[in-house]
């Protein structure tokens, strides 16, 4: 699979690496030793720390760039290491989802993960022209404005809202087994570390069962 990034949307210093993973025996709580290493590492970080951490500067001044407030919407990074600092304790969802989680908990790089079978054709990143419908995880549909980046498969559902927010068309359920796996980078975060996040998420995976298709591109 290849994903398409608009010149729109290059030069807003977006760029995306990504891989799929198929046959992946998804179950639950298979990942409980990975998400514990996580807990423990991350358990008593100052959370107000947080902003002056590279990658979480460089998301938020890209979140302010798009007008949206990243003291409000949070990276999906950032958010994970507040909660784990809040609670001590990170989502337990599916093993699929569980293995970006740890990721994106552990690098706070964007990683987003689809169910293959649900993506039609190739996915792009463009921005909205505007009155595309978006039925966000856990929020009621919308319509977005135009200009916004988002990723669209080929009959222009859209999957995501860079690089923060996933689609329930294309979202992981317990049932899914073969995935891509989408790294979100932004001008400032080098592409070897959103190349690294995407393997490392690729390998658990495939300790999983999951067969990786190809190298990360």
């Amino acid at each position: 699979m290849r994903i398409e990034v608009s010149k729109e949307c290059i030069s807003k210093g977006i760029f995306v690496k990504h891989t799929e993973v198929i046959g992946v025996n998804n179950g639950k709580g298979t990942l409980e030793t990975e998400l514990r290493e996580v807990e423990e590492k991350f358990r008593k970080t100052d959370p107000a720390s947080l902003k002056d951490v590279p990658t979480v500067r460089v998301y938020r001044d890209f979140y302010w760039s798009l007008g949206i407030d990243p003291t409000k919407t949070r990276p999906s990074g950032e958010a994970l290491r507040r909660r784990i600092a809040r609670s001590g304790k990170l989502p337990r969802i599916n093993d699929i989802v569980d293995a970006g989680n740890v990721v994106s908990a552990s690098t706070l790089i964007s990683i987003g993960i689809y169910d293959l079978k649900k993506i039609s054709g190739e996915p792009r990143i463009t921005l909205s022209s505007g009155g595309e419908k978006f039925d966000g995880i856990g929020n009621k549909s919308e319509v977005l404005p135009p200009g916004i980046p988002i990723m669209v498969d080929g009959v222009g559902n859209v999957m995501h809202i860079f690089p923060h927010r996933d689609s329930i068309i294309t979202s992981v359920s317990d049932s899914t087994r073969d995935v891509l796996i989408v790294g979100a980078g932004v001008r400032g975060i080098a592409e070897r570390e959103v190349e690294e996040a995407v393997k490392e998420t690729a390998r658990l995976l495939s300790n999983l069962g999951g067969k990786v298709v190809h190298d990360v591109c």
